[in-house]
């Protein structure tokens, strides 16, 4: 029987690096860059790129994705342990290669790109000499993949895009989109669906226009028109109809990835919480000596002590079967906790900072939108919530006789038939 809660000692060493590195080096650019996904503004030269050397040089560097392709084929535990070090910065993540989306579009690339698609994007997407968007989320439909509009059309040998996608993260930064459009209206939307790589600068895509999330430093999630967008055979992601199957690709591992991440952030607050109630007094003691916030804090602790098992577990399970599949329900499971985790620890973080904690001197705020923010993102809580009911329901029979077998006087007179004679 194999049941370990430690760590290798040599990958230890690398955690206490990422550790020390995260907080001393990668942390402070939160407070003096804009967005993360602006690789070309001057400060990024001048601040960003000796620390991705760095990581480089240490061998940490896209460490999701195989020797193959510049990473070191990290399994999801070993990522789960990287990432909670990684979630306390926004920084972080292009620091050591992995930010979302370019790691799901680079997993994407690498599994269904060829050759020359490979050579064009992949190559330097995972040297971060650029960055990428997906789009599917559509204004109409949100997260509903049943009622994209957005439709491509054959032309000659190529393909025209004509459609409307919303809150297409970093689009303002992208060198291309990998874009879902409708390309068979005859079957299902699951079978009737392709998907595109789309340069930025085609003839026909606009960004109509950027919004912003809480704090962010800048407005990065885009509304984009593709009006009549012409893009070449060589522009398709895996065969026509596929788009179900390359986007799964990216999220199942990019759901327990953001899970891993806001470990970090929920830890953040917690940490804040801790202090606060420590250097604060007030009606002739410590906050820490009041009940009423010891509960806050014995509360945030348990919820993410267990969260953080419950994450651990599934990547531990997604190592062991290498199936996403098989792990859909814990997946999905992950996906529905980590909001309300977040949001209540930073919540209580807010409220025991008083009027500093709701201003924007203070993170709270940012981090109770960014639990909203989380709970949507690549399918809303209850679309998870559904999809573990529905798993854990598999595991179970209908009772097809009047009373259940655990029904108390069937369970007696089945154990007294199975202990007739020898009952006094």
């Amino acid at each position: 029987m194999a049941w370990d809660f430690e760590t290798d000692p040599d990958f230890q060493r690398e955690l206490d690096w990422i550790d020390s590195f995260v907080r001393e080096e990668v942390e402070p650019l939160d407070a003096v860059l804009g967005s993360p996904w602006d690789i070309h503004a001057p400060n990024f030269e001048t601040l960003v790129r000796p620390l991705q050397a760095q990581v480089q040089q240490r061998r940490l560097w896209a460490c999701h994705l195989g020797p193959g392709l510049g990473g070191q084929g990290y399994g999801q535990v070993k990522l789960a342990l990287m990432n909670e070090i990684l979630g306390r910065s926004a920084f972080a993540p292009i620091v050591f290669g992995c930010q979302a989306p370019d790691s799901g579009n680079s997993e994407i690339l690498a599994h269904y790109g060829t050759p020359e698609q490979k050579r064009r994007w992949l190559e330097p997407l995972l040297a971060n000499r650029i960055v990428s968007c997906f789009a599917m989320t559509e204004p109409q439909g949100g997260a509903d993949p049943s009622v994209l509009t957005t439709r491509a059309v054959r032309d000659g040998d190529g393909w025209r895009i004509s459609g409307h996608k919303w809150f297409a993260s970093n689009a303002r930064y992208a060198a291309f989109f990998i874009v879902m459009a409708v390309t068979d209206e005859t079957v299902s939307v699951y079978e009737g669906t392709s998907m595109f790589i789309v340069p930025a600068g085609t003839p026909g895509l606009r960004i109509l226009r950027n919004s912003g999330c809480g704090d962010e430093p800048e407005a990065t999630h885009a509304y984009l028109e593709f009006d009549d967008v012409r893009v070449g055979a060589d522009s398709l992601l895996g065969a026509p109809g596929e788009a179900f199957a390359v986007a799964q690709v990216r999220l199942g591992g990019g759901r327990v990835h953001h899970a891993m991440r806001t470990i970090g952030q929920a830890q953040k607050a917690l940490d804040a919480l801790c202090e606060r109630a420590l250097s604060r007094h007030t009606q002739g003691s410590r906050l820490a000596d009041k009940q009423m916030v010891q509960e806050k804090i014995a509360d945030s602790w348990i919820e993410l002590e267990q969260f953080r098992l419950l994450v651990m577990r599934t990547a531990w399970r997604i190592d062991k079967y290498q199936d996403y599949r098989q792990v859909r329900k814990d997946i999905a499971a992950v996906k529905a906790a980590m909001p309300k985790v977040l949001h209540d620890i930073a919540a209580r973080a807010l409220h025991l900072h008083g009027s500093i904690g709701v201003s924007n001197e203070m993170p709270f705020a940012a981090m109770v939108n960014r639990s909203f923010q989380i709970g949507l993102a690549d399918g809303p809580t209850e679309v998870h919530k559904i999809t573990v009911a529905k798993q854990v329901l598999r595991g179970y029979l209908a009772c097809e006789d009047t009373f259940p077998a655990y029904h108390r006087p069937t369970v007696e007179a089945r154990a007294r038939a199975k202990f007739a004679g020898r009952l006094a």
